[in-house]
């Protein structure tokens, strides 16, 4: 019989590669979206639509699969999920038209959903002490953006050049978690709740002030990972002229510290508190974007010895360090933002995480298409980052406002 302290990290270990995987199918059309678009000729805004469709159907279960979760267990709820989303990757090398690559990337996003159900599912297995943690190591799961960046073109170009390969090859990785998951997880009766509260009263929450503070503060360090996590490669692409092997390569910068990292956010507010770390995080955040705004600028300037030119804009090098740098500060506060889920509604984890989660979906899905959007009608990529700045904009503000009463805390 397996010991309580082995079961404990057992779970933790299987359901956190289990959501890697999950997040890389999630984010599978950041990189093979790039030749689909080439090939049915979409704009911005429907290339937007494309990679953020996935994102939509996983965000929108978050709610009912952390009830689920609660009442049925993680284990039976994850394993599920996986399994349900095999056949629709498969499916996506036999997509044709426009419609139907959204119709199976709706289906197949809900393997995104993942995360509130892994989230209360690792949190009830450890000590309130240490949940800040453990969730943070779950979630570094979120690294499997980068995984889908570096696999993906890899993939294409051993297939010279072709992308169908890559839904295949995923179908069979997330067929093969999923196996593993079932037998290398636990299920503990005493983790369930006991709740008699209907979906429509846990869907009631969303009307909690708290609970509505930190969905908009999720929609920032999450829905905004998710968001350049799908754009990044186009981006790159697109401003700096680049290979889609290189700009994934790149993109990958942003989304490896902005999954693996999330363990220390979590260590970090265990450490200081939840409130410290968001509030540092959204300062960084502010700067990053704030640089990253400006646009490529070419200006003439009359001086004494005549005309002058000048050029102001970020070369791949700077774009990228502060991409990682920002990276890293979301990683910190996804993490943050859950323990202060964790410390206000420790016996709703699951329903909470569920609206949050789905906050930061939402975020995630609709960031893509105001990029495109954005790009579509001015013509200025950064564009995705003036949008982005006002946004953390918002969460400081809120923050200032809200907290002011326990700020000494």
């Amino acid at each position: 019989m397996k010991s309580e302290n082995y079961k404990r990290y057992s779970v933790l270990v299987s359901s956190t590669v289990s959501f890697t995987v999950c997040f890389m199918i999630w984010m599978m059309l950041a990189v093979i979206g790039v030749p689909i678009q080439k090939q049915l000729g979409l704009t911005e805004a429907q290339f937007g639509i494309l990679t953020a469709i996935p994102v939509l159907s996983g965000s929108l279960v978050r709610v009912p699969l952390g009830i689920l979760t609660d009442k049925f267990g993680g284990r039976i709820v994850l394993f599920v999920l996986m399994l349900v989303s095999v056949p629709f990757i498969f499916l996506m090398q036999y997509a044709t038209e426009y419609w139907q690559f959204l119709a199976i990337g709706l289906v197949m996003g809900l393997a995104g959903g993942s995360f509130s159900v892994g989230t209360p599912y690792v949190a009830r297995w450890f000590s309130k002490e240490q949940q800040g943690l453990a969730m943070g190591v779950f979630g570094a799961g979120n690294a499997g953006s980068a995984v889908n960046k570096l696999l993906a073109p890899v993939l294409i170009a051993a297939a010279g050049g072709s992308w169908l390969i890559v839904p295949n090859v995923y179908a069979a990785i997330m067929l093969a978690t999923a196996v593993l998951f079932w037998f290398t997880s636990y299920h503990d009766p005493k983790h369930l709740v006991d709740s008699k509260v209907s979906l429509k009263e846990q869907l009631a929450l969303m009307k909690d002030p708290g609970v509505l503070r930190y969905s908009q503060y999720y929609s920032v360090v999450f829905g905004g990972y998710v968001g350049l996590a799908l754009w990044m490669t186009h981006y790159y692409i697109g401003e700096y002229g680049m290979s889609l092997q290189t700009a994934a390569l790149l993109a990958a910068c942003f989304s490896l510290p902005g999954g693996v990292l999330r363990a220390l956010g979590g260590w970090l507010s265990d450490k200081f508190g939840a409130y410290k770390v968001t509030w540092y995080v959204m300062w960084v955040l502010w700067v990053c974007f704030f640089i990253l705004s400006y646009p490529q600028t070419d200006f003439v300037v009359a001086s004494t010895k005549g005309a002058q030119s000048f050029h102001i804009g970020l070369n791949v090098v700077v774009f990228t360090i502060l991409m990682f740098t920002a990276g890293i500060a979301m990683a910190v506060g996804k993490a943050s933002v859950f323990k202060f889920v964790a410390n206000d509604y420790p016996d709703n984890i699951g329903a909470v995480s569920g609206v949050v989660g789905l906050a930061g979906g939402l975020g995630g899905f609709l960031l893509p298409i105001m990029f495109g959007i954005l790009l579509d009608y001015t013509g200025i990529r950064s564009t995705a980052f003036m949008l982005l700045y006002g946004t953390v904009c918002v969460s400081l503000i809120w923050m200032h406002f809200s907290f002011k009463p326990n700020r000494g805390q």
